[in-house]
């Protein structure tokens, strides 16, 4: 397929590797900030055939991952209610909250609906005028700018009965409370999680460009480098970071040209900031990070399903003791180092996102078979 076969070549990914091995010297540690960066590294198997030098941490790049464990009882809790059709993504459906998941209340007789997109939604709110339908607006940027036109095509076609419950957090924060936290413990970069440079998410770069990473990359000292998500992109932009680190230099550079620009796509920008605004959000395993994501804005505040339904505000939950996807969303642990991975936890019976996510680390190392550390070094495969 043109576009796709190309940067999942196998000769020119060891090429890239060769040329790695070439340039670095120390011992440097890169965090992947999304899930399907993860993925598509643990898939080809690039992790296990970098240098010993470099080390690759993974990051809270997966929205469903993120997603507060309040706000899933949230969901759930409004699912429930007689009155309401529930619409999400489908990997939504199988998080679990504190006590069951999306898919035991449809079992149970809620009528909870996957949709492919927040415009199915408002289309089954046309549909059923007696209904209150509620469409759960999760991700990161890449997803905001459809959840917000949603939102204004709502308001122009009168669907009062439309409502969103919004879980929107932004890449840019995630990275500074990164940083922030590991500095505020040691003054320097924690033993636990030692980051000498990020690879940002193409996808989100694609439509808020990069030029939000510049000002991250100038107060850390570190360099951010946009990737894509096929091995050859990956292995570009690891390459990049490295030289970059070698020669103690800290910038943003694009090793995604293909689909992203410093500015981005300034319309869907346009209609995010029409809509949204920011806000503290609480990300799940990891805390409450300031201004980190998107709320309504008070003109759209009559499509909050949080304020449509008061009850569900006061909801509060506590994590499972024996999960540690927090640690493992922060970088500080692999899920190979869980005591529960793929015993107390696995794809049927998951303590935390991480598990069930598409784009959740401890899902691709169980479906990988990443049970151990060390494992034989892989030959670069595909799925097609």
């Amino acid at each position: 397929m043109k576009y796709l076969d190309e940067y999942r070549d196998a000769e020119l990914t060891h090429k890239l590797l060769a040329d790695l091995q070439k340039n670095i010297t120390q011992s440097w540690t890169l965090m992947e900030v999304c899930g399907g960066q993860t993925h598509s590294i643990i898939r080809s198997g690039l992790d296990q055939m970098l240098p010993a030098e470099l080390t690759l941490v993974h990051g809270p790049g997966c929205p469903v991952c993120v997603t507060p464990l309040e706000q899933v009882d949230k969901a759930i809790a409004l699912a429930s209610l007689p009155e309401v059709i529930f619409t999400s993504y489908g990997d939504m459906l199988r998080v679990p909250g504190s006590k069951k998941d999306l898919f035991a209340v449809k079992a149970a007789g809620g009528d909870v609906r996957i949709v492919y997109s927040p415009l199915d939604a408002l289309k089954i709110a046309k549909d059923n005028p007696s209904k209150a339908v509620v469409f759960f607006a999760i991700g990161f940027e890449t997803t905001a700018p459809a959840n917000a036109m949603a939102v204004i095509q709502a308001k122009a076609q009168g669907l009062s009965n439309f409502a969103v419950l919004v879980s929107h957090v932004t890449v840019p924060a995630a990275i500074r409370a990164l940083m922030d936290s590991s500095r505020t413990e040691t003054g320097t970069t924690s033993p636990d999680m030692q980051l000498d440079g990020f690879l940002a998410a193409g996808h989100v770069c694609t439509v808020m460009g990069f030029w939000e990473y510049e000002p991250l990359a100038e107060k850390y000292k570190i360099p951010i480098v946009v990737t894509g998500f096929e091995p050859v992109d990956l292995m570009h932009g690891i390459l990049k970071c490295v030289r970059q680190l070698e020669a103690g230099t800290h910038r943003v550079e694009n090793a995604y040209e293909r689909s992203v620009s410093r500015e981005g796509n300034l319309p869907a920008q346009a209609v995010i900031q029409r809509v949204f605004e920011m806000t503290d959000r609480a990300w799940r395993g990891i805390g409450i990070i300031p201004m980190s994501g998107y709320r309504l804005r008070e003109e759209f505040t009559s499509f909050d399903a949080e304020k449509r339904f008061p009850q569900v505000q006061a909801i509060e939950t506590k994590e499972s003791p024996l999960c540690i996807s927090g640690l493992v969303l922060q970088g500080r642990k692999k899920p190979s180092e869980c005591p529960a991975f793929g015993k107390e936890c696995t794809p049927q019976s998951p303590l935390g996102a991480t598990m069930v996510s598409s784009e959740g680390a401890c899902a691709a190392y169980y479906r990988y078979g990443r049970y151990q550390k060390t494992n034989p070094t892989p030959v670069v495969k595909h799925d097609r």
